[in-house]
């Protein structure tokens, strides 16, 4: 049973593209885009969602059988493809973005469903198949999400982000084989990024090879000190290794740079259940709940199971 979980590499944003044969993007739609940018870089996803559905408003236009003057107002309606005709490819840039801001406030169906009307207007960007792979992989959609990866790969040969993912989502489906041949192939792309090292740590610690995996947490951290998941990572490979504060030292670094990894409270509350901190345990036990409630199950067999091997004195369980 897992003590961990590996999230996606980060996906990306879609600058605004101005000049088409078609058509050319009005300038008012660009300054919403421009402003949108701005406050999801700024963590107000829903400004930013707002400005990117004037955005995608003024880009568009409207079939007049099916809108109503009323609908080509200030109203914040969102469009489909159903009643509008996009004539400009920037709309797709701006259905991108809200889809990845719809991602950051955990509004996965809603970013898939942005994603597929980028995808209606440009189907050739491996970039957007990435990000609807990562919502779907989000909703537990595995396979449709496996699907997309593989679709932005063959659209993008060195595509080193779709390979971290689609090796990180293999290793969810149990091909620990297949994970570790992604991740090889996303490192020999691009060396110079933290994730596909600290994706193929968790790659080694499933295959129990903890000092491979240990010296790929290295390498992430070197490339990123802050980089909250590759402590987490380190952690649980010291955790399972029996060296216990070392884990707890590393589960800290995780939780001072992302507070919000349950994983990190889960994994250093039974490190301290091992050592007797039963009291401090649960409180990092109530943190790691706060955050993700439906792992009381997993968590509940976990304690038990730290607790017998405290009385034995072997955690490499």
């Amino acid at each position: 049973m897992r003590r961990y979980a590996i999230p996606f590499a980060l996906v990306s944003l879609l600058l605004p593209i101005t000049v088409f044969s078609q058509t050319r993007t009005p300038e008012a739609a660009l300054n919403h885009f421009n402003d949108a940018m701005k406050k999801g870089g700024n963590g107000d996803f829903d400004g930013a969602i707002e400005e990117y559905t004037r955005a995608i408003r003024l880009s568009s236009h409207f079939n007049i059988s099916k809108s109503s003057d009323s609908q080509l107002g200030n109203s914040l309606t969102d469009y489909s493809a159903e009643n509008v005709t996009v004539i400009d490819p920037f709309t797709a840039n701006a259905y991108n973005n809200r889809g990845l801001a719809r991602f950051k406030k955990k509004d996965y169906a809603g970013a898939v469903e942005d994603f597929d009307q980028a995808l209606k207007i440009r189907p050739g960007l491996a970039d957007i198949y990435l990000n609807r792979g990562a919502s779907l992989r989000a909703k537990g959609d595995l396979q449709a999400a496996m699907k997309d990866l593989d679709r932005a790969i063959a659209l993008k040969k060195d595509f080193f982000e779709a390979y971290s993912n689609r090796g990180s989502l293999k290793l969810d489906l149990g091909d620990s084989a297949g994970a570790l041949a992604d991740l090889n192939r996303s490192i020999e792309i691009n060396n110079h990024v933290p994730e596909p090292f600290f994706q193929r740590g968790y790659v080694y610690i499933e295959q129990r090879d903890f000092d491979r995996g240990i010296a790929d947490f290295d390498r992430a951290l070197k490339l990123n000190p802050k980089m909250a998941w590759a402590y987490q990572g380190r952690g649980t490979a010291f955790m399972l290794q029996g060296k216990v504060l070392e884990a707890i030292e590393d589960f800290n670094h995780a939780i001072e740079f992302d507070p919000e990894i349950p994983w990190a409270y889960f994994n250093r509350g039974l490190a301290k259940i091992y050592l007797g901190l039963d009291s401090e345990a649960q409180t990092d036990f109530d943190e790691c709940l706060r955050i993700r409630p439906e792992m009381k199950a997993n968590l509940d067999v976990r304690i038990d199971l730290a607790r017998k091997l405290r009385r034995i004195g072997n955690l490499q369980e």
